[in-house]
């Protein structure tokens, strides 16, 4: 802290030589003089520092000694800011760029979006945008109350969002709507059939009269609950067939894929474009940015300017075109195989997980001519019933 004190009210570096040093330091003992970082040179030099006022002090004090005064350095932001005496038109550039970064600061420059799982950060953003609130916005003129109201009529998934915003930084926490389950209406007349064919594990039939049991193999379609039950009273009454169906099922994809295909070979010429965005708006620095029949790769670098850590409306972005040929290549058997076995790993989740989960899979290929005809074997256990309406009269 001492040191900090020191350098904003600035001190010199003295070197002193005098037969009898010790003089200057009784002198500045007596005269109640501070004095640090002392190193001596030789018995009769040494060199020390001493702040802007204590060395004008000791400079009369020492007057009528025999001894020698030589700056070794001045340091400090009072002899920093003296170097911009006769440069007006710098100093003039700082205070302005001061100010506006002060200015700056009480403005909306940069957007967080946390808390948010299925609704797009895009959308947000571009809801708050519609109701006043983007890039440019003065920050303490939000009113979050009301700003919550108007959002949440736009975005109906939300149930609440929250705008705080800390100098040029806007912090936007939500929380997503979470939706109650379908009611099941159990009036209405319907059966539970087989969705598809599979061996059923295990049954519960909550309304109306299981007509399969566990170990049962079924067909697609077939019945499974009946909302149809026979009493000895009133004989037959229509109700809402209802439960549960677990049962084992087997999957069998297969996709083709050709071993030979086009490969990107760039030719090593490439075109770079330099553009700044300034709050909302873009300038480029580059012309014919249009770019016809030939085939490249775009690769665009958004690199946000900022100041201590200060965000800035400024953007730089920086968009790169890499240019390529394409040549027919052959492609490895077993890398072709471990694709297609991606893809149809993916497709069979994409149609069991919602009902149940994958047990066992098994993948085989052969290849005919230059296709590789990859086969996805599987085993899973999922809930099989599907609810269909009874129609009366």
């Amino acid at each position: 802290m001492a040191s900090l004190i020191n350098l904003f009210r600035g001190q010199v570096r003295v070197r002193v030589e005098c037969a009898f040093p010790e003089r200057v330091l009784n002198l500045c003992g007596a005269q109640d003089l501070s004095f640090w970082d002392l190193k001596w040179e030789s018995p009769t030099a040494y060199t020390c520092r001493l702040s802007r006022q204590d060395w004008k002090r000791l400079q009369k004090a020492a007057a009528h000694l025999d001894c020698n005064f030589s700056l070794v350095g001045l340091e400090g932001v009072p002899y920093f800011l003296l170097r911009f005496k006769h440069r007006q038109a710098l100093v003039l550039g700082l205070m302005a760029c001061a100010l506006c970064l002060f200015l700056g600061s009480f403005y909306i420059w940069d957007f967080t979006v946390v808390g948010n799982e299925t609704v797009p950060t895009e959308r947000i953003l571009r809801a708050l945008d519609k109701n006043g609130v983007g890039l440019g916005t003065f920050g303490l003129s939000l009113d979050g109350e009301a700003l919550r109201n108007h959002v949440l009529l736009d975005l109906p998934e939300l149930s609440w969002i929250s705008v705080n915003v800390s100098g040029c930084r806007a912090s936007v926490e939500v929380r997503e709507r979470i939706l109650p389950p379908e009611l099941i209406d159990k009036r209405v007349p319907s059966n539970l059939v087989a969705r598809r064919p599979g061996l059923v594990l295990r049954l519960q039939a909550i309304g109306g009269t299981a007509c399969v049991l566990p170990g049962t193999s079924v067909t697609e379609g077939q019945l499974l609950i009946s909302g149809v039950e026979d009493t000895e009273t009133v004989g037959a009454r229509v109700l809402g067939g209802l439960g549960t169906v677990t049962a084992r099922t087997w999957y069998t994809l297969r996709t083709s894929v050709p071993l030979t295909a086009a490969q990107k070979s760039y030719t090593g010429e490439e075109k770079t474009g330099v553009s700044l965005i300034i709050g909302g708006r873009r300038i480029k620095f580059f012309t014919n940015s249009s770019i016809t029949d030939t085939e490249y790769d775009k690769i665009v670098k958004r690199t946000p300017c900022s100041i201590l850590g200060v965000p800035l409306p400024l953007t730089v972005v920086t968009e790169t075109w890499r240019f390529y040929e394409t040549v027919p290549a052959a492609r490895d058997p077993a890398e072709a195989e471990a694709q297609a076995e991606a893809i149809l790993t993916a497709q069979l989740h994409e149609m069991v997980d919602p009902y149940g989960t994958v047990r066992t899979t098994l993948c085989s290929s052969r290849q005919k001519g230059d296709v590789l005809i990859v086969t996805l074997s599987a085993e899973c256990e999922e809930e099989i019933g599907e609810k269909v309406p009874i129609y009366t009269e």
